[in-house]
């Protein structure tokens, strides 16, 4: 009888401090080293045995075929934020490192700089893309056919971009450095570098991908970052941040369409994202990604995050109003699939007015908004974990599908058991899926698809829309075998 009352007021307590067991077991494992050996064998079974009944199994899984981020056929010409590609330039074939560099120092508007298929290595100083192009033409540098040209990048920075209308497109680009804190970015993108787009290009091994940030004066607005396959194939090991897309201070940047993964620090307090904008930057959307926290690193200590609007907090001489009041204002967080995080799926951090809606997040400690100058809208998601507030964050949340904490302490995941095989990718079905019962119907499934009325709750009404190859066939990936 004492035993069921201890475990019902531990239950009581834990559910509202709104811990997940994810979160629980590294805590109890960190504060009990240093005692006995008892302690600590209790604090480190502690943490396995929390994080077993949260997680699951956690495996390494071969993703299919799929219509998110790069693609094997050629990025489409042209966009509404953008000019016509190549207008009124010339196109610039070239041939080698060198001559590539070159060509990117003299570009003119419209330009199309295209790299003849093969390998080419830069080491020594950044590519710099110093030379504007403008609102009729702007200059892209390519691959005509994605997977016939990859850049090996032994360099801090890759591509420094500080002019505006740049367009990079169907490259392969891979950090080669022998430290991971030497490869920082495979583009820096800042001060006057407006109008950028990266779109359809593979990158590979970096801290930090995409780096967007200005200088106090400038800051480069209105980028978009549309499907691309950023990941690491190994834990990076540095201190220095590790977020794929990391954007401080600019406004009305467009994330959308990206396939994002394996973004675990190794060194430092060992905290990372998919993705966040903060730095007092506004109108910045995460739109119909898919971030998984870990696909081939599993199980490597320290604190994942999927989607963030505030990130970990910015310095104030790096915000863009010198005080970061807010870290971001009107930013948005849709019809995305967030899997896999060892913590948070969306997190947001002083983020004002912001909406988070119609996004799928199974295997990741729910949505938290934190601190009293965060407010959100928060409609039409459906999560295996809680949407909670802390510090005073400010909460508006209607219609959404969650699980409560305290079943996830036993193991039990109705949210993630509607789903064949979460654990493996796979996300089709069990049976019919839930249907919203009010609110708004987002346009846009994950993928580019039309909703149905009514809508299902999340990202996506059937995730066949998101196989290059539908079925059976392609719905089911399997277990391979990978660091653990």
């Amino acid at each position: 009888m004492l035993l069921t009352l201890l475990v019902l007021a531990l239950a009581v307590v834990l559910n509202h401090l709104e811990v997940a067991p994810r979160s629980l077991g590294p805590y109890l494992e960190r504060r009990s080293l240093g005692h006995n050996p008892l302690i600590e064998d209790f604090g480190s079974w502690s943490k396995r045995a929390l994080v077993s009944l949260d997680r699951g199994e956690q495996l390494p899984f071969a993703l299919p075929p799929l219509k998110l981020g790069a693609q094997a056929v050629p990025a489409q010409t042209g966009n509404a934020r953008l000019p016509r590609d190549g207008a009124a330039g010339q196109v610039v074939f070239v041939d080698s490192a060198v001559a590539a560099r070159n060509a990117i120092q003299a570009a003119s508007p419209g330009d199309v700089i295209t790299f003849l298929p093969g390998r080419y290595f830069f080491n020594g100083r950044s590519v710099d893309a110093t030379r504007p192009g403008n609102a009729t033409g702007a200059i892209t540098v390519r691959a005509q056919q994605p997977g016939t040209v990859t850049l090996l990048f032994d360099l801090t920075e890759g591509f420094r971009v500080s002019a505006p209308y740049w367009i990079f497109e169907n490259l392969a680009i891979k950090g080669v450095c022998p430290e991971h804190t030497n490869c920082e970015h495979a583009f820096h993108v800042t001060t006057q570098a407006a109008y950028f787009m990266a779109r359809n290009n593979v990158i590979t091994d970096f801290n930090a991908h995409f780096k967007v940030n200005g200088d106090g004066t400038h800051y480069p607005d209105h980028g978009i970052i549309e499907a691309n396959t950023l990941s690491n194939t190994s834990v990076r090991q540095t201190a220095n941040p590790v977020t794929p897309i990391d954007i401080v201070g600019a406004n009305d940047w467009i994330i959308r369409g990206n396939l994002i993964s394996d973004f675990v620090k190794g060194d430092g307090n060992r905290v990372s994202y998919g993705a966040f904008a903060k730095g007092a930057g506004r109108g910045n959307r995460f739109e119909r990604n898919i971030v998984l926290c870990e696909r081939a690193l599993r199980g490597a200590p320290g604190q994942r995050v999927g989607l963030s609007l505030g990130g970990g907090g910015t310095g104030s001489m790096y915000c863009r109003d010198r005080k970061c009041l807010t870290e971001q204002d009107g930013g948005s967080i849709e019809a995305n699939l967030i899997a896999f995080c060892s913590d948070d799926g969306i997190y947001l951090n002083r983020a004002a007015a912001s909406r988070v809606a119609h996004n799928t997040l199974i295997d990741t400690a729910g949505i938290t908004v934190g601190f009293a100058v965060s407010s959100a809208d928060i409609e039409g998601n459906l999560l295996d974990s809680i949407i909670r507030s802390r510090d005073d964050g400010v909460i508006r949340a209607t219609d959404n599908v969650t699980s409560a904490l305290l079943r996830n302490y036993a193991g039990w995941h109705a949210v993630r058991d509607l789903f064949v095989q979460p654990a493996m990718f796979d996300f089709a079905w069990r049976a019919a899926p839930p249907l919203r019962k009010a609110g708004s119907v987002p346009p846009l499934g994950l993928c580019g698809d039309l909703r149905n009325t009514p809508s299902v709750y999340g990202a996506f009404d059937d995730f066949s829309a998101c196989l290059a190859i539908p079925g059976p066939a392609g719905s089911h990936p399997v277990a391979v075998a990978g660091p653990r």
